[in-house]
């Protein structure tokens, strides 16, 4: 695959006249994927309320947050799922299922009863969504790295991907910004129906994505591997049948992408929830707090990535994780 993406690269004197337009379209539509995923964390505190009131306040919250993480635990398999699937059909087609299967799933939480209309089944059905939602994201996330990696011209992979890595960031100030802007609109009646117009304000972003990616053409890379017949027919196989590949993902896994997601969500969420439950900041200003570090961090994430074209990729990481385990009990 290495070689692919070098001479796919080389290989697509188109790739450089349509390089803005690929960027500009994965990272739109994967921002609005996050926007969808993230839109739960930023509301956890009001949906605890919504869909597990059987329980006493504390209690509602660790549900909540519990429901929250059952979306990263099916992240896994929808990289699988739907790596398996770019890999067939490619990563156009498969970048439109996750999409319409987030947008859907985002939409349908907006709509959902909550616990005093329909009891249990409220949070069940919430959870299943979640769940829904992970999938989606877990295929999205890698699809769109691999899609635009695959366009990358060479010497310029990490500052391209860095827009991608971006757009974690970009999809959490979006939330942010829509509800606080739904705080304002519905006001002392957010915690009442209020907090449903982020959510319902996903099918119009859905609808946005769905028309962008449908403009967009197929790798050159995996077209070309396609034409020569050299797509992998058993990929998961081939990644976890061999100790060679094998050692390689429990590198990325553990190495890289375990310190990074704490990194990230320890920044990003814990923060959100420690301030609002435990000094108990008005919410609103919490978010607005928030919002400020988002807007200041965003830029790094393509910076370091252009940065890693110059210097290597393992500096950056090395430097990334350093900082972190220095600054988090400050």
């Amino acid at each position: 695959m290495a070689d692919y993406l070098q001479q796919g690269a080389a290989a697509a004197p188109a790739v450089n006249r349509d390089e803005k337009k690929i960027i500009f379209a994965s990272s739109l539509g994967t921002v609005f994927e996050w926007y969808d995923f993230f839109l739960y964390g930023a509301l956890a505190a009001v949906i605890s309320k919504q869909f597990f009131a059987g329980v006493n306040e504390t209690t509602a919250f660790i549900f909540a947050l519990m429901a929250f993480a059952a979306g990263f635990l099916v992240r896994p398999f929808g990289a699988l799922v739907f790596g398996r699937l770019g890999d067939m059909i490619g990563r156009k087609y498969t970048f439109l299922m996750t999409i319409i299967l987030m947008g859907i799933s985002t939409f349908a939480v907006g709509l959902l009863p909550t616990y005093a209309s329909i009891g249990i089944a409220a949070p069940i059905i919430l959870v299943i969504l979640r769940m829904l939602q992970g999938l989606a994201l877990g295929g999205e996330y890698g699809g769109a790295a691999t899609y635009v990696a695959e366009h990358a011209p060479q010497g310029k992979r990490g500052f391209h991907t860095g827009w991608i890595q971006s757009t974690a960031t970009l999809g959490l100030l979006l939330s942010l910004l829509v509800v606080l802007g739904s705080r304002y609109i519905s006001g002392d009646q957010f915690e009442v129906w209020g907090w449903r117009l982020p959510f319902l304000l996903s099918i119009v972003l859905l609808g946005i994505s769905t028309w962008i990616r449908l403009s967009l053409s197929e790798s050159p890379t995996f077209t070309k591997m396609k034409s020569e017949g050299k797509t992998s027919k058993s990929p998961i196989r081939e990644s976890f049948g061999s100790w060679q590949n094998l050692k390689i993902v429990l590198t990325a896994l553990f190495s890289i992408n375990a310190g990074q997601a704490v990194t990230f969500y320890c920044a990003q969420f814990y923060v959100l929830f420690f301030l609002t439950q435990m000094l108990k900041m008005d919410p609103a200003l919490a978010n607005q707090l928030l919002i400020i570090s988002v807007i200041i961090g965003a830029p790094f994430f393509v910076f370091f990535g252009w940065l890693s074209d110059r210097i290597g990729r393992k500096p950056i990481l090395m430097l990334g994780l350093l900082l972190a385990t220095f600054a988090y009990f400050p």
